[in-house]
């Protein structure tokens, strides 16, 4: 597939800073040793690493109004969109539970192999999380007029607020946000026990009822694609996306007195909080990249954000056969695999274990800029 001409180009360079930064934050050398800011907040508050998958929501509500316009400018009919939207949609998440089970058994030296249990497959991801999302944003956009976008936007919001803060628990009697009682972990562990995140298991970050304002990340991403698309001068619009940016920082702070900022459960302060952060990060890349024309810098996060879905799925396959080659034993007689022998034996030999554990991080996202390199030199741009 050829790449498109007059293409945003700072949705692609902000679309492959995000990618680049999930790909940081999912490769550690080792997840004992990590810098502050590329782990997630440990319930409420917020780092860096929070605002990375909220910005891909936001970038898909963006990509949304410029494609499926152009569409709709072409003549495509409802029908047929409809079906592209629920097809897109179905693919994504189909390639999310893939993922969640790839690579269908497992390995150890000593063990031998064993067979993946699809019965505890994690249904709920990211991947998952953004087929849903943009199946429900799209069908919103395509229905409805902008204002009752952000009509909708803010119901979902306001909805799941009161959701969370006001309606009692099962089992638990009252309405709260901690991890394990609060009313979307209660959801997800009636309807998807045993398909949760192994990691908290009585509650999944990408879990149902926190996918309700997920989408207005998505309808967020959708307001500015609306307003890209105006026959405003791009100056203009560049001052209007800070100064919104700002308000809706200003809101999310006072929202987060009632409602804390959390990504567990993408709390509707979250969603908000985020929203202004996107439009801050996309108006400085706007600015610097279509208003000034600074371009030069822009090449690999472009190759990055060309292949999002590709590169994300592949780094996350890859990552996980690493983890299955095993090349020798420590010192305690346990094997090592690949990843862990180059972490130990060879970065942590000059880096202390945290440097180390970051330099193996870039290397992982180096090593994919070149796989991408490759396919956009070829002009290969794989949709789903």
């Amino acid at each position: 597939m050829e790449q498109k001409s007059e293409r945003l180009v700072s949705l692609d360079v902000f679309r492959g800073i995000t990618i680049a930064g999930m790909i940081m934050v999912n490769n550690p050398g080792s997840w004992g040793h990590i810098y502050p800011a590329l782990e997630h907040a440990k319930w409420h508050g917020v780092t860096p690493t929070d605002l990375i998958f909220p910005f891909f929501l936001f970038i898909v509500g963006v990509a949304i109004t410029i494609s499926l316009t152009k569409r709709k400018q072409r003549g495509d009919n409802l029908e047929k969109l409809l079906f592209q939207v629920a097809k897109r949609g179905l693919m994504i998440f189909l390639i999310g539970l893939l993922l969640a089970s790839f690579p269908f058994f497992r390995y150890n030296p000593d063990l031998g192999f064993s067979w993946f249990d699809f019965s505890k497959i994690r249904i709920p991801g990211v991947l998952q999380r953004i087929g849903v999302v943009y199946f429900f944003a799209s069908l919103i956009f395509l229905y409805t007029k902008p204002k009752t976008q952000a009509i909708i936007a803010a119901a979902l919001l306001l909805i799941y607020w009161f959701l969370m803060a006001v309606v009692p628990v099962p089992g638990v009697g009252y309405p709260n946000f901690e991890p394990a009682t609060n009313l979307g972990a209660w959801l997800d562990n009636t309807l998807l026990g045993g398909h949760l995140w192994s990691a908290s298991k009585v509650w999944d970050p990408e879990g149902i009822l926190s996918t309700i304002p997920s989408i207005s990340t998505a309808l967020c991403g959708i307001l500015l694609g609306h307003w890209l698309k105006t026959e405003k001068d791009p100056l203009t619009k560049t001052v209007w996306m800070f100064v919104v940016g700002c308000g809706l920082l200003v809101l999310s702070m006072f929202w987060d007195m009632a409602f804390p900022i959390n990504k567990g459960i993408w709390t509707s302060s979250y969603v908000v909080y985020c929203a202004g952060m996107a439009l801050f990060f996309f108006a400085t890349i706007y600015f610097l990249v279509d208003v000034k024309g600074y371009k030069r810098w822009t090449k690999p996060f472009v190759v990055y954000g060309m292949n999002a879905i590709t590169v994300f799925f592949l780094s996350g396959v890859v990552a996980r056969l690493l983890s299955m080659i095993y090349v020798a034993k420590d010192a305690n007689g346990h094997w090592m695999s690949f990843q862990s022998y180059v972490y130990n034996n060879i970065l942590c030999s000059f880096l202390n274990q945290v440097n180390a554990s970051f330099a193996w991080a870039l290397m992982y996202i180096l090593f994919w800029l070149g796989m991408m390199w490759i396919l956009y030199a070829k002009k290969i741009f794989i949709k789903v």
